[in-house]
């Protein structure tokens, strides 16, 4: 089983925990992009992030002295959004980390795809950002059916907790020897089901560290999950969906 999440905006540097131990798989392309970025004007970067000055100016000077090979942090340890958060990686077990390791995947539009301990710098670059060049028309382009191809290498299962700016890399390409399924966090609310930005972060980190917790590779057992007060709605899921709902009174 391969578990796919999207990374986060807000990142750290991380290098007195655990260490790295790899390089992306597509470390070649993120210089290729590290290059790109790094050519562009200040002007021309903001456009590209759609971002206020202060991040703009923060990434303009990250790119100017960015070295991918040297003061690296694990990716699961760089990135400080919500879903990580909950999944409070900072205290996995080894046994959590051979786990993630095995079965986890992060997505990214610098990076392309990412193991845990892949040794990453900070960066800003969503997946969705409309860069055009001469080596792609976006980067949905310049990554094509590489994420992909490298998920389903020796797998044939896919979870998906990405957003889908992410997933999108993914999905184009799936055939019928691979099943994905995705997994949505919602509220019940007068019968109708809404989902809840926040909440469907923090439910995916909590996701992750319950499958890591308990070492699932089984589709039966993800259905298990009950953290924060959601549990998995039989009614609702669909053989490439499962469906957690939490319920509010009227």
């Amino acid at each position: 089983m391969k578990i796919i999440i999207s990374p986060a905006k807000k990142m750290n540097v991380d290098t007195d925990g655990v260490a790295s131990n790899s390089i992306p798989v597509y470390f070649e392309q993120a210089g290729v992009l590290r290059n790109y970025l790094r050519d562009l004007k200040f002007s021309e970067l903001k456009s590209l992030l759609s971002c206020n000055d202060k991040i703009a100016k923060l990434n303009f000077n990250r790119l100017q002295n960015m070295d991918l090979v040297d003061g690296l942090t694990p990716a699961l340890l760089a990135y400080e959004g919500i879903q990580y958060q909950y999944m409070a990686p900072h205290v996995f077990t080894d046994t959590q980390w051979d786990y993630v390791e095995e079965n986890l995947r992060i997505l990214s539009g610098f990076y392309g795809i990412l193991k845990p301990l892949d040794g990453i710098v900070p960066y800003r670059l969503e997946m969705q950002a409309k860069l055009k060049s001469d080596f792609c028309k976006n980067l949905y382009n310049f990554w094509g059916d590489k994420l992909y191809k490298d998920l389903v290498h020796n797998d044939d299962f896919i979870l998906n907790l990405a957003s889908k700016e992410y997933s999108k890399t993914i999905e184009p390409y799936l055939d019928e020897k691979v099943t994905l399924i995705s997994c949505t966090f919602g509220t019940m609310v007068n019968g109708k089901i809404k989902v809840k930005a926040t909440e469907a972060k923090m439910a995916r980190g909590e996701m992750v560290r319950y499958l890591a917790e308990n070492n699932i590779t089984e589709i039966n057992k993800i259905k298990g999950f009950q953290s924060l007060n959601f549990q998995y709605s039989e009614e609702f899921s669909t053989d490439s969906e499962l469906v957690f709902l939490k319920y509010v009174e009227k």
